[in-house]
């Protein structure tokens, strides 16, 4: 069986949901429901750091060494020598390593945010429960009410 706790005003919402935790509901049987982001909520649930950060990272840098790697190859496999110059200038290479900092970060970041979120998968966008602009907290007291869900 579920239960229901729907609240209009945000700071009331908050105060439920730390007397819920502070009696010993334990969170992985909530699920909450915001009409737009709460962070007191991140903070009182105490929800791990997303992987996005560490994903988008390794791809930045991955740009980075992509980007020396390729104007330095490119370099070196068809030198033209101008001006006493040298072959391997750093300070031209960083345009292009920076832009490809950028793409690869943004590009990683968007597979990872694909691959973190699992989508597509629609039966996990479309909810079934409705709230309106109201918080939201349900909890599953791990009770089979007679029903059952076929797949």
């Amino acid at each position: 069986m579920k239960k229901e706790y729907l609240f209009e005003d945000k700071h009331e919402f908050v105060e439920k949901l730390k007397d819920l935790l502070k009696k010993g509901v334990p969170v992985d049987r909530m699920q909450i429901y915001l009409p737009f982001p709460v962070e007191e909520v991140e903070e009182i649930l105490g929800r791990p750091v997303s992987k996005l950060n560490f994903i988008t990272l390794l791809g930045a840098i991955t740009g980075t060494i992509t980007g020396f790697g390729f104007t330095a190859y490119t370099v070196l496999s068809r030198p033209l020598i101008t001006g006493g110059k040298p072959l391997i200038s750093i300070p031209a290479f960083v345009i292009i390593a920076f832009e490809l900092t950028i793409l690869f970060g943004s590009i990683t970041s968007f597979l990872g945010f694909l691959s973190l979120s699992r989508l597509p998968d629609i039966r996990r966008i479309l909810n079934p429960m409705e709230f309106d602009n109201r918080f939201a907290i349900v909890i599953d007291d791990g009770e089979d009410d007679g029903k059952r869900d076929e797949d």
